[in-house]
């Protein structure tokens, strides 16, 4: 999974290249990399691209009219920038952002297809999805966050440790 510093060096790398920009057509190869229906995903094009957001783990782009493309990475999931109008072909390639001067494609290399994208429109939505996203840099629902981990965690004492020394930020 990309991590706070991968997620930060592709804001940083992609401020230049997409803000002020005007998104000419976003492609999916698959369906099931958008998790959201409304507001469609037609409605993006055309607009032009306001900010870039770091939500947890996920990338924000923010766009005229309120919009936001959220893209949540996953484990293998990579951003490439490549010449406007580049193919999708291939099981690797998810999704194209097309822009005057190039593409932002969205691939992901294993075969779980676990990256996503979701459409929001307005801070509220926004929002919700930041109360999702564990934040390691914050300390937002220490206790909480605890507790789902070591739920999901197995007994053993080796692997508690183990999940203590990943996840340094709690407050054990």
């Amino acid at each position: 999974m990309p991590e706070l510093p991968d997620i930060t060096a592709y804001i940083s790398a992609l401020n230049p290249r997409i803000v002020g920009q005007r998104i000419e057509r976003v492609r999916l190869a698959s369906p099931f990399l958008l998790r959201t229906v409304q507001p469609p995903v037609t409605d993006v094009a055309g607009r032009t691209v306001r900010a870039l957001r770091r939500i947890g783990k996920r990338i924000a782009i923010g766009v005229d009219g309120d919009l936001w493309l959220v893209l949540h990475l996953m484990i293998a999931g990579r951003l490439h920038w490549r010449p406007s109008g580049a193919k999708l072909s291939g099981r690797q390639n998810l999704a194209a952002f097309d822009f005057s001067s190039g593409a932002l494609v969205l691939t992901e290399a294993g075969t779980k297809r676990r990256a996503s994208l979701y459409i929001v429109a307005g801070e509220e939505d926004i929002s919700s999805l930041a109360r999702k996203a564990y934040a390691p840099s914050t300390r937002e629902g220490s206790r909480s966050s605890r507790a789902i981990l070591l739920r999901f965690a197995t007994h053993s004492r080796k692997k508690t440790a183990r999940l203590r020394e990943l996840l340094p930020i709690l407050a054990w």
